[in-house]
C-alpha cells in the first residue's frame, strides 16, 4: 500500500502545533473548512470542505502534546479507513518535529497523487499559520 509521508520543522512548540492538528478551530484554520470534534479516542471529527465534502473521521490515536491520529469513517471510496497521523517531537534546538502519514491506500490512484500534493500545500499553510499567525481564507488555500 502507498502513503503520504511528510516530515519537516515547525517554529513553535508541541503543544502548539499539536492543538493545530487535534482542535476545530486548528484544523479550521489550514485543512477544513469547518469541524467539529473532541481530541479523545473514539470521538468522531465532523470535517467539513464544502458541498458534497462533508466527512467523518474517528480519533484513532490521541496522546495530547506527541501523536494524534483520524481514520477516515466517511469520505470518498478510497479515502475510506486510511490513517491521517501527526507525531511531534521536541525538535533539537527548540520547536517541533512533525511526522506526518496519511497511511492506508489501496493504490497509487489519481486521487491519492493530487492528495500527496494537496496535503505538501495545506501542511505549509499549518506551518506558516503555527509560525507566523498568517491566516489563507478557505478559496485560496491552494494558490499559495
Amino acid at each position: 500500500m502507498p502513503d503520504i509521508l511528510h516530515d519537516f520543522p515547525i517554529d513553535a512548540p508541541p503543544d502548539d502545533v499539536f492543538d493545530a492538528v487535534s482542535t476545530a478551530e486548528g484544523l479550521d484554520e489550514w485543512w477544513t473548512l469547518s469541524s467539529c470534534g473532541t481530541a479523545r479516542e473514539g470521538e468522531i471529527f465532523e470535517l467539513d470542505f464544502g458541498p458534497g465534502y462533508r466527512w467523518r473521521a474517528r480519533v484513532s490515536h490521541c496522546r495530547p502534546g506527541e501523536s494524534f491520529e483520524l481514520e477516515m469513517v466517511e469520505a470518498l471510496p478510497d479515502w475510506m479507513g486510511t490513517k491521517v497521523r501527526f507525531e511531534l517531537e521536541p525538535a533539537v534546538g527548540g520547536g517541533t518535529q512533525l511526522r506526518f502519514a496519511h497511511v492506508g491506500w489501496r493504490e497509487a490512484s489519481e486521487h491519492f497523487r493530487i492528495s500527496s500534493f494537496c496535503w505538501a500545500m495545506y501542511l505549509r499553510i499549518m506551518r506558516r499559520n503555527i509560525e507566523q499567525g498568517e491566516t489563507v481564507a478557505y478559496e485560496r488555500r491552494l494558490e499559495v
